[in-house]
């Protein structure tokens, strides 16, 4: 039995009494036989959701190799109230990471579907209980008839997807581009995918001062004040400053997220992602390159905004119903902050 029935079953049974009297058992017995799994159903705006984001971002294009994409959690549609169908409210909730916080938003807001850029089931689940975190999302939302859809390396690599996105950001100093992918997917892909693949590869046709990239990817992923940069330094002299000749770029490759093992082959001056070990910036310093971190998730963030959001109501709007409402969560951040050590908030030592 799906679970997500179950507990809509036993919402709309709570007036039970047990044991039961024949009168209730013999009503009990004809609810759940008129509610069989054979008349389970997911609404239609979760299969028009669902449509329209692997017509977005195919799910042939994720690394299967290791990703979960995909419907992760299915809902029903709710049993007839007094003869009539209940509606689902057409209504998805954008989110960069499904946490508590995001759930009980998604419940406030009576989205029916959430849209999570990672997923929040990863791995094969031996037990569904409260005490893991994860698991306990699981619960509540299946507790709220709330489905769950995750796209996440298949926007990475689709054209006009994330990755793309980060390189248009590169467009805006004046000179021209050519831009390849960084690692070209070599299994068949949907129609009107060509190209398709992880990272991108942008080279510019005469070099670019590097802050002025590093101001524009600040800007344009919300405005962050603080970025980590690695550069080649003379470890003889062990000083911050660069030495020899000005540090210009004529390339830059682009990876969301954590980009190392896309990049660790590419031939750029500049390499930026969200995150990146210790020693893989150190060697690649020692190669001669820099290195952009913006941290893991503000390197995708803000795409949920700028692209998927009017993406996804464009097709909802032509192939669903007029009223949709697409909403990106205000609880999603990344879950890190950088403190000043001599201006650490209040609340640090309460």
């Amino acid at each position: 039995m799906n679970v997500a029935a179950l507990f809509s079953r036993v919402a709309l049974a709570k007036a039970a009494r047990f044991p039961p009297s024949p009168g209730n058992l013999c009503r009990f017995k004809r609810f759940m036989a008129t509610n069989d799994t054979e008349a389970m159903t997911a609404p239609p705006f979760t299969t028009q959701v669902v449509t329209a984001m692997r017509s977005l971002y195919p799910e042939e294009l994720a690394d299967r190799s290791w990703d979960n994409v995909g419907l992760l959690l299915e809902n029903t549609q709710p049993p007839l109230h007094n003869g009539s169908p209940q509606i689902v409210p057409s209504r998805v909730l954008l989110t960069n990471d499904l946490t508590i916080r995001v759930a009980q938003e998604a419940i406030r807001k009576r989205a029916s579907v959430i849209v999570t850029y990672h997923p929040f089931i990863f791995r094969g689940l031996k037990s569904i209980t409260l005490s893991d975190p994860h698991q306990h999302i699981v619960i509540l939302l299946m507790r709220n008839n709330i489905a769950v859809y995750s796209p996440h390396t298949a926007v990475d690599a689709a054209p006009g997807g994330l990755n793309d996105w980060l390189a248009d950001m590169l467009d805006g100093h004046k000179v021209t581009t050519t831009r390849s992918v960084v690692k070209p997917i070599t299994t068949p892909l949907p129609q009107g995918f060509a190209g398709a693949g992880y990272g991108r590869l942008v080279e510019f046709g005469h070099p670019v001062n590097m802050g002025r990239i590093v101001e524009e990817y600040a800007r344009r992923l919300g405005g962050l004040r603080h970025v980590m940069v690695a550069y080649p330094r003379d470890a003889a002299k062990r000083t911050s400053k660069p030495t020899g000749p000005p540090i210009v770029i004529r390339s830059v490759g682009i990876c969301a997220g954590s980009g190392h093992d896309v990049l660790s082959g590419c031939d750029a001056d500049l390499l930026v992602t969200g995150e990146m070990s210790h020693h893989a910036a150190l060697r690649l310093t020692m190669q001669g390159k820099c290195v952009l971190t913006v941290f893991h998730s503000n390197s995708e963030r803000q795409f949920l905004t700028d692209k998927m959001k009017p993406d996804l109501e464009k097709v909802l709007r032509r192939d669903a119903d007029a009223a949709t409402e697409v909403l990106v969560s205000e609880e999603d951040e990344d879950p890190f902050e950088i403190w000043d050590v001599e201006h650490m908030p209040e609340w640090a030592y309460i």
